[in-house]
């Protein structure tokens, strides 16, 4: 088999076009190939479709390709301009690459997929490529992916925010939790924030939501009631926030009492900080004689621990009655406790109880919005942060987008 045929089916290069030149440098451990259209070829115009002659050809231009046996490929053409009656000149795009893009469609694809699986520096090292080449592959994929997206409103969301650095700094993002994907990430945290997302739909597509889940969150909360139509019988408070209201109030209870105790010589509860937090099942085998021992003593935080403990049956209910009547002997408990965090906590949850009783209808939770901040979070220590906000939202489109983010192949 000639060299110009092997590469002919290796590039997948499609008549009229053709491969007619085959150089290997193994010292530099390149191959050069050159693809010319066949003579006489007329293509479609540019604007009007209709077939024309070639009229002249662009200089030489290059692109990189998928390696071959270990050496780099690189693919070589002057591309054609057609002449018009009707409109003209126009150049004839490379069925094998994107519009002003230096690498092959092929290679391309390559370039995705090793980013999906590390940064953006492993995968210079990886491929050999630049920053900025790199880079940019990956935000054209990002773009081209959200401009195929589908503008729909999905049935179930999950909204949540993410740190992105030290501070008070924050990206509210929205999940589509039956796909797990990340369907839009905005700067802020804020009611105006959150609002952005719903205003691109209208009230009748709004109308498709059937749940969402939030944390209580005054602005979301803000958000979703002036958006969003009945939105009383949508919103879902999460469970997990629901419970750390409590288990915080376990924490500020341990402390204060820690505190005292520690002042006449009593360190019981020194180091005990997460013996109170675990759920009673997560305490570890080797400190379960110490938890027993200080579970069972005549104190606050014991107190405080059993009314946090109390709750968890709350999510267990199939009935929403059931559930609420439940929640009213535990309050009752809890706001009889005098211990004033638990009392703080539980009044909290009694403000929001209609968003938690609606658990029962729709059983949903933020559990698929945590899990994809946990991989955000991945992706931010691989990369030692991000200084650039917009870079940050492409990784995070790029990972968790649930995006078509291949170019379409048409040949190398």
């Amino acid at each position: 088999m000639e060299d110009t045929e092997l590469f002919t089916k290796l590039l997948g290069v499609q008549p009229p076009w053709r491969v007619t030149r085959v150089e290997v440098t193994l010292a530099a451990e390149r191959i050069d190939v050159w693809v010319e259209e066949a003579p006489g070829t007329k293509f479609p115009c540019g604007a009007c479709a209709q077939p024309a002659p070639v009229y002249d050809h662009t200089d030489e231009q290059l692109w990189r390709h998928l390696d071959t046996c270990q050496c780099q490929t690189v693919v070589h053409a002057r591309l054609p301009r057609t002449t018009c009656p009707t409109d003209e000149v126009k150049q004839v795009p490379a069925p094998w690459a994107e519009p002003r893009v230096q690498f092959t469609r092929g290679f391309e694809r390559r370039v995705i997929d090793t980013l999906q699986e590390c940064d953006v520096t492993g995968g210079m090292r990886l491929l050999g490529t630049s920053w900025d080449t790199t880079w940019g592959v990956l935000a054209r994929a990002v773009a081209r992916g959200l401009a195929r997206k589908v503008k729909r409103v999905p049935a179930r969301i999950g909204v949540d925010e993410k740190a992105v650095g030290k501070g008070q700094d924050y990206e509210s993002l929205v999940v589509d939790l039956d796909r797990g994907t990340v369907e839009y990430v905005v700067d802020d945290r804020t009611q105006a924030s959150l609002e952005r997302y719903y205003r691109q739909f209208t009230p009748e597509e709004l109308e498709g939501i059937e749940a969402i889940a939030l944390d209580m969150w005054d602005p979301y909360i803000a958000a979703t009631k002036a958006c969003v139509p009945d939105a009383d019988r949508r919103i879902v408070f999460d469970r997990y926030h629901a419970t750390t209201q409590v288990t915080k109030a376990v924490d500020k209870v341990r402390r204060r009492e820690h505190k005292a105790l520690a002042s006449q010589g009593d360190l019981r509860l020194q180091g005990t900080r997460y013996l109170w937090l675990w759920n009673e099942e997560k305490v570890p085998a080797w400190r379960r004689a110490e938890f027993e021992g200080v579970k069972h003593a005549e104190l606050k935080t014991s107190r405080a621990w059993a009314i946090k403990e109390a709750l968890r049956p709350f999510w267990n209910y199939v009935y929403r009655k059931w559930a609420e009547k439940y929640f009213k002997a535990w309050y009752f408990w809890a706001t009889h406790s005098r211990l004033e965090p638990i009392i703080e906590a539980a009044k909290t949850l009694k403000r929001h109880l209609a968003n938690l009783l609606t658990y029962f209808k729709h059983r949903i939770t933020n559990a698929t919005t945590e899990g994809i901040n946990s991989k955000i979070q991945t992706l931010k220590l691989m990369a030692c942060g991000y200084r650039n906000r917009e870079h940050y939202k492409t990784a995070i489109y790029l990972h968790c987008g649930g995006l078509d983010l291949y170019p379409r192949a048409e040949g190398v």
